[in-house]
């Protein structure tokens, strides 16, 4: 049976056409937060037949980029293409659920791709910056007109992007899960190892660039103390995290004032 027979590829046209809808609402329309990974990934999976495997795809992606904004100059990776494709990927090179070596497989692949989406995405940027000096330049009852054509080429550039990107990426990845498969199981435990760290990862990313230098050990101090007192005391888990949450801010406050 071929890989990719017609409703394989209609299947990846689907999804490609919904990773378009679901790009817009990054920056271009919208701006629900569908587009982030944690969404994107589970309804990919959900449409594909195989939520979990878009759960885990869209929850270690988000862990991973949930601080990258695009504020500014700043072009950040595109991580709904990312979580699509992965999902995408995962769900359709192993049809009946994808197993967690399978899914950690297609996380890898579709990181990889993560420079092609940048550049994509800064050259969509300088072609609607042009669009928009146009818009600017017209005069009298032209103006309306032009910016409202300006609006819409911009929408649909920013779809195709998505949509082209997903259509590039999924089907050599399905071709690669597939491959993957037949591999011996030393490689399968090694990406069960990699899913499993991944949390760590993202969360170490996070700490990294919330700068967290002094509260850090200030709040790992109050955590520290109030798990004995907690402990000591009997005290409920909420005051335990109350306690924890305000010997951190004491703490912190404190160095401000004393640096």
């Amino acid at each position: 049976m071929p890989l990719f027979d017609t409703h394989m590829l209609l299947t990846v046209m689907g999804v490609a056409l919904a990773g378009g809808v679901i790009g817009l609402d990054r920056t271009a329309a919208g701006q629900f937060m569908i587009s982030q990974p944690i969404v994107a990934g589970p309804l990919t999976g959900w449409m594909l037949g195989d939520p979990i495997a878009g759960f885990v795809v869209g929850a270690a992606l988000e862990l991973i980029w949930v601080l990258d904004l695009p504020v500014g100059t700043f072009v950040p990776a595109d991580a709904t293409i990312v979580a699509v494709s992965a999902a995408a990927i995962a769900a359709l090179g192993a049809p009946g659920g994808a197993s967690v070596p399978a899914i950690g497989f297609s996380i890898l692949l579709t990181t990889a791709m993560v420079p092609v989406t940048m550049r994509a995405d800064g050259l969509i940027r300088k072609w609607n910056s042009g669009l928009a000096d146009k818009a600017v330049a017209g005069q009298g009852d032209n103006a309306g007109k032009a910016l409202v054509r300006a609006q819409a080429a911009g929408l649909a550039l920013f779809f195709l992007k998505s949509f082209v990107l997903c259509c590039l990426f999924i089907p050599p990845g399905v071709a690669a899960v597939a491959f993957f498969g037949h591999l011996p199981d030393f490689f399968h435990r090694a990406m069960s190892l990699f899913v499993k760290l991944l949390p760590l990862l993202g969360v170490a990313l996070v700490v990294r660039k919330l700068s967290m230098k002094t509260l850090d050990r200030y709040f790992l101090a109050g955590f520290v103390s109030a798990a004995v007192l907690g402990q000591a005391l009997h005290a409920a888990a909420p005051v335990v995290l109350l306690a924890t949450a305000a010997a951190g801010w004491l703490g912190a406050r404190y160095h401000e004032r004393s640096a």
